[in-house]
């Protein structure tokens, strides 16, 4: 049967006609596990994403991809890691890297939009599988994502804001950005935080204005900015700056929203000081994103594009570390 099945040697037709009408009737499929594990096959996944060292949340993302590597290794899988650091000539280079490079598949989680888009149009030449973590540039599902939905978490925010309000409210959008300009995940955020808000016009009692600070601007925060402010909403990790500022200025009674379980932004939201905090389980995207690889590659099984991971609301009650 298995000269039959692999075409090896020769074999009577009549013996060929009977084994292929049994495969046929028991739906006999290949194991491939095990052909993998007999041919000692090793499978390259290359993983390209910021340096974790100072960066708590793609810290987590690299503790979701060890513990997948750990659970798939013995399937052959070795992780080939290409880090940079967050700003875009260290992209770049690692990019060029990335393009030399023989794998079997991609993780790469897309910070920098442009240059991202224009690594992923040279990129595909290669038909290797893409897999996207955190934010999804690719149009009409042309690679895999796992992920938030940015648009729907900023208007998740946006619910969070107006809950429970009657009375005029001041909303302040506080952009705090890195060295770098606004990443697509951002400016989906804060898009889907204004729909909500267009989507419910009977909420005319909200009026909107914004700051934008570079993280080496924050030193320029000021009382004056929150003057009449009743809620913040920080479209990405920094709320744990604004909440820092208002506890040292004694400012109570804003309605702080954020992103992300960073050890600050959990210290404020103990205190009371930051409301609401929007999950995005880092973590629970990095194991993904090689699982994927690994049913796409592994076990070649088709599987869904697009794995959005479920918003979670973190409030001071039902917070529970990890541990």
């Amino acid at each position: 049967m298995d000269r039959i099945i692999h075409k090896r040697g020769q074999v009577a037709q009549e013996t060929v006609d009977k084994v292929n009408a049994i495969i046929e009737e028991f739906g006999y499929k290949r194991n491939i596990l095990a052909s993998n594990l007999a041919l000692n096959k090793k499978f390259h996944f290359a993983i390209f994403l910021p340096k974790s060292e100072t960066l708590e949340y793609w810290k987590s993302q690299i503790d979701g991809i060890e513990k997948a590597a750990l659970e798939f290794s013995k399937f052959g899988i070795v992780l080939d890691y290409f880090f940079y650091d967050y700003n875009l000539s260290s992209f770049k280079e690692s990019a060029k890297k990335i393009m030399q490079f023989e794998c079997d598949g991609l993780l790469f989680a897309p910070i920098f939009y442009e240059e991202s888009v224009q690594f992923l149009d040279e990129y595909k030449k290669k038909n290797i599988p893409i897999v996207m973590i955190d934010s999804n540039i690719s149009e009409e599902n042309e690679h895999a994502y796992v992920g938030q939905n940015a648009f729907q978490s900023g208007y998740l925010a946006g619910r969070l804001i107006s809950f429970a309000v009657k009375n005029e409210r001041h909303v302040l959008i506080f952009k705090i950005t890195r060295e770098i300009e606004s990443t697509s995940v951002y400016l989906q955020r804060i898009k889907g935080f204004y729909s909500y808000f267009k989507d419910h016009d009977e909420l005319t009692n909200f009026k909107f204005s914004e700051v934008t600070l570079k993280d080496s601007g924050i030193d320029q925060l000021s009382m004056e900015m929150f003057l009449g402010v009743n809620s913040v909403f920080v479209p990405n990790s920094r709320a744990y700056i604004v909440a820092d500022f208002l506890e040292k200025n004694n400012i109570k009674g804003v309605r702080i929203i954020g992103f992300d379980l960073l050890k600050e932004n959990i210290e404020y939201l103990n205190k009371g000081v930051i409301d609401f905090l929007i999950n995005q389980r880092p973590e629970e995207q990095g194991y993904l994103g090689i699982n994927y690889l690994y049913k796409k590659l592994v076990l070649q099984e088709e599987t869904e594009k697009t794995h959005y991971i479920p918003l979670e609301i973190i409030l001071k009650e039902n917070y529970f570390p990890v541990k």
